[in-house]
């Protein structure tokens, strides 16, 4: 019997796919034999670097500012695309995203940018049967006082992924959607950089840790797979029980 979760043969497109559980999601297809595509908003490979969670070895770095729809229309997207996962993301902190110039940043990149990619590379995916994956939160799920841009951005993000599982179903497209819990990222160390906050998330999480850049990757792995050919417009929540347990 073939392997289901060989992707040998495949190219996948991560966007947001250099540092954090983008990147974490690009290796583990890369290890499973894909060619995989990743952007970033820096210009080269060489502004990124390990210490800031970027690998980029065996990886094919392109520079893309989703925020920018012009530049997601000029994008040189790969000829063939068989999976493609939406992993752009920011935040701002220190209530910035109550105003009206950090509500619309976020919303740019974390929400308007989705539908954006999402249109660009229908057709290609519709070509190969592919899949679509859009990363969000389980933020989304629950108020998060000091980032009201950033938990409205995630919750609409778990509602595309409903509506575009529908919408692009009959092309042959399966759309699906990975909520994170805490995972370190340079995203959340404002927060997670704090040993108390560390800890007491730690404490309240059932499997006992943070999640990891890993534990994303084997759940996109499954959704991409013909191993969930009959799932489509779910959004997993991967949290380490977070959301069950509290």
């Amino acid at each position: 019997m073939a392997n289901p979760l060989d992707f040998s043969g495949k190219t996948v497109l991560v966007i947001g796919g250099t540092s954090g559980i983008g990147n974490g999601i690009a290796h583990g297809f890369l290890e499973q034999g894909a060619t995989v595509h990743v952007t970033g908003t820096r210009q080269n490979p060489d502004d990124y670097s390990e210490s800031e969670g970027s690998v980029l070895a065996g990886l094919e770095f392109h520079s893309l500012n989703v925020a920018d729809r012009a530049a997601v229309d000029a994008f040189p997207w790969p000829e063939r695309l068989d999976v493609v996962v939406l992993c752009q993301g920011i935040a701002r902190y220190n209530r910035e995203e109550y105003s009206r110039e950090g509500w619309d940043e976020v919303m740019a990149v974390n929400l308007d940018s989705l539908l954006d990619c999402a249109n660009a590379v229908r057709g290609k995916l519709a070509d190969t049967g592919g899949s679509l994956l859009i990363v969000s939160s389980v933020g989304g799920y629950r108020g998060l006082i000091g980032n009201p841009a950033y938990g409205a951005s995630k919750a609409a993000a778990i509602s595309m992924v409903k509506s575009l599982g529908v919408a692009f179903a009959a092309e042959g497209i399966r759309v699906n959607g990975i909520a994170p819990g805490y995972v370190h990222t340079k995203i959340n160390d404002a927060f997670l950089g704090n040993e108390k906050f560390r800890d007491a998330t730690i404490a309240s999480t059932p499997r006992g840790r943070l999640g990891l850049p890993q534990d994303m990757a084997g759940v996109a792995l499954f959704l991409a797979s013909p191993l969930a050919d009959y799932v489509v417009g779910q959004t997993v929540s991967v949290d380490g029980g977070l959301s069950v347990g509290s």
